[in-house]
This record gives C-alpha cells, structure tokens and sequence, in this order.
C-alpha cells in the first residue's frame, strides 16, 4: 500500500472524493456508504466504488466489506485541508467582496483546489482568522484542528427545547435565500413549538436578535421537513466570531 504525505495536495476529483467523505461523516456523524456518497457527487455508485478503492490503494480511506468508508489519518489531513481552504474563502467573497451567502458555495468549489497556501493564510490573516464560515461552519486551523461547534438539527429537538441558530447547511442556496428573505440570520434564538399532524411543518417561534438596524422581534413561524433538517440550533458560536 502507498501512502501520500498529509500535507501534500492530490488531484480536484481525489479532493472532492475526500471532502465529501468527511462532510457526509461530520453531519452525519459516522461511517460514510458508497450510495450516498455517489448521490452527493452526482456520480454512479460503480464509479464511486472505483474511486474508493483508488482511495483505498492510496491509504486515503479504510473501506472493509459491507462496512462503511472512513478515513485513515492521511485521508483526513488532506480532507481537512481542502474544507479549510472552501470556508476561508467563503468567509473572504462574503466580508470582503460582499456577496451573498448563497453565492459563495460554488465559487469557494471551484477556487479551493485552486488557492496557494500562501494566499490561503494571507486571506486567514486578513480576516482575522475567523473560527466560523459565514454559514456557521467551523473552519479547521492551520494545524487541522477543528473548532468545537455544540448545535442539533432543528427536528431532533423536544417540544419546548430552543436555542441560538448557529449553522445552516449549504448544499442548497434555495435554503439560504428563503432564510434572506424571511430576514432569519445566525444568532436568531429559535425554538420548537410543536409539528402539525401527518409529519407537517414544524412550528417555531423565532426571536430575531437586535443587532445592527435590526429591532428584537418575536414571530410564529411554520417550517417544512427539509428546511427545519438544514439548521442547527445549540449554544455554539454564531460565525464570525
């Protein structure tokens, strides 16, 4: 078996392959399987099994018969490296180039295999080496470390139980931009009231915080299955801090 340094950089699809396998563990919070990381690359599952085993040969992953695929301390440094690189350069196209948090997820695609390590840290410099991204997500350090975030989806709360939203999956901007819309940011303290019968909408009750020229407003509020599964309420810190 041949293995790579953690610190040096593989090929876009063996870092996509990567950064995909930690995403789908870190929200999901376990081993990862070849059809649903064939569905979140848009790719067939005989490819992604093809590219597991590459990842495999590599001593990127550990993919043992009928078990799921995790990775090895190579394939995680590496991983980590490529999600750090996405998440400062969110964080940069919003502060300081102003776009929209629903803009920044295909670009920060595209320009982290792209990005030096040299401008990397000059952005982290820059920003003032932020912890969070703009959608709450924690930025892993220069070392691989990864700050500690304390949150639950939305519907694995009890009736009553609330908290502070501090992250918001990415992967779909219409998630980001009905969140705009509604003027729902992170910060905002959400509880769960209840859910309507034959598995409806959550009923929350949001309480906007009075930051900025915003006033503290309290609104009932009903929110579907796959938008309440997008936000993670807990006593995290929300981004930017």
């Amino acid at each position: 078996m041949s293995t790579v340094p953690p610190g040096e950089r593989h090929s876009e699809s063996v870092e996509n392959y990567l950064k995909t396998i930690f995403l789908l563990a870190e929200r999901w919070e376990g081993s990862v399987g070849v059809s649903a990381l064939a569905e979140r690359l848009g790719v067939s599952s005989p490819s992604a099994s093809g590219m597991v085993r590459k990842l495999v040969d590599a001593g990127l992953v550990d993919h043992a018969r009928y078990a799921g695929i995790t990775l090895t301390p190579a394939g995680r440094a590496s991983a980590l490296a490529v999600v750090r690189r996405h998440r400062l350069i969110e964080m940069f196209l919003v502060t300081e180039l102003d776009l929209a948090w629903d803009e920044v997820h295909e670009e920060a695609e595209a320009l982290e295999h792209t990005v030096s390590d040299r401008l990397l840290d000059r952005i982290d410099d820059r920003l003032g080496h932020p912890r969070f991204d703009p959608h709450g997500d924690p930025i892993p350090g220069r070392d691989g470390s990864l700050p500690e975030i304390r949150a639950r989806r939305l519907p694995e709360l009890t009736f009553g139980e609330g908290g502070e939203l501090v992250r918001v999956d990415d992967t779909d901007p219409e998630v980001l931009r009905y969140l705009d819309a509604h003027d729902v940011r992170l910060g905002d303290r959400v509880d769960l009231v209840t859910r309507r019968p034959f598995e409806g909408p959550f009923v929350v009750r949001l309480r906007r915080s009075d930051t900025g020229d915003r006033a503290r407003t309290d609104a009932e509020q009903e929110w579907g299955p796959s938008l309440a599964r997008a936000l993670w309420v807990g006593s995290g810190e929300p981004s930017g801090a």
